[in-house]
């Protein structure tokens, strides 16, 4: 089967993205459930610090392969066009830079000092399936970053720099170049970027919804018939939740 079409030929509303800032990763999760996607939070990077504003921007992509001494001395950093490199000053602004690091957090992929280039040159934010150094730095940064975990070690002990641009894999999930990332604090989702401009137009109504049955809940009426609101009185007094807040 050939791989989606590629990003500059799905353009996307011109409302998508910012719809999707006000969207949750668990609304994008079951919105893409609906459509069959069962796979697509990214499994084992999370938030390096709480409280960052929600991520979202499309995919551009860099992959690791496993390091070896011939290639990987710590003089790879002098080569020019050293992948690792490129990619932090090719990531567009407002992207996403996704690193494949095959759920290797042992080592590093990026440190404080990248990662600070990426958030001066406007990226809106870096995920990884590997391990951050200088994680402190990196925490402290405005740009969100979603890592497996601190790791002290350069990446040039576990992880060698490859491709930049093409399909990857990141914590078990597919990602392809233009896929639209969307992080909170309970992870990262990857949205087909075919997808995207119907799940934004689906995910604020699935959000005010929800906030609904919360209050629902809260005021002591049970679960069952309220969600999924299977019960038609709940409807009626959906609406009229919703003329209230409109009023």
């Amino acid at each position: 089967m050939a791989n989606p079409a590629p990003a500059e030929t799905i353009a996307l509303d011109p409302g998508t993205l910012e719809k999707l800032r006000q969207a949750s990763t668990a609304t994008v999760a079951t919105l893409l459930y609906k459509r069959g996607y069962m796979n697509a939070y990214i499994q084992g990077a999370m938030p390096l610090a709480p409280g960052k504003p929600t991520m979202v921007g499309p995919a551009f992509t860099l992959r690791y392969i496993p390091a070896r001494p011939d290639t990987d001395p710590i003089e790879a950093f002098r080569e020019r066009d050293h992948p690792q490199r490129l990619a932090v000053e090719q990531c567009p602004e407002g992207a996403v830079l996704v690193m494949d690091c095959r759920g290797d957090a042992s080592a590093a992929s990026a440190g404080s000092i990248l990662l600070t280039r990426l958030e001066m040159r406007g990226c809106a934010g870096v995920v990884t399936d590997g391990g951050v150094r200088d994680a402190e730095g990196a925490a402290a940064l405005a740009m969100p970053v979603y890592a497996g975990k601190p790791s002290a070690p350069t990446n040039l002990t576990k992880h060698h720099a490859v491709d930049i641009g093409l399909p990857i894999a990141c914590g078990e999930v597919a990602v392809y170049p233009g896929d639209i990332l969307l992080g909170d604090g309970d992870g990262v989702m990857v949205i087909p970027r075919h997808l995207a401009d119907e799940v934004a137009a689906e995910a604020l109504p699935m959000e005010e919804f929800e906030s609904f049955v919360l209050e629902q809940v809260r005021a002591g009426h049970p679960i069952i018939g309220l969600y999924p609101p299977t019960d038609p009185e709940v409807q009626e007094r959906y609406k009229t939740w919703q003329a209230t807040r409109a009023g």
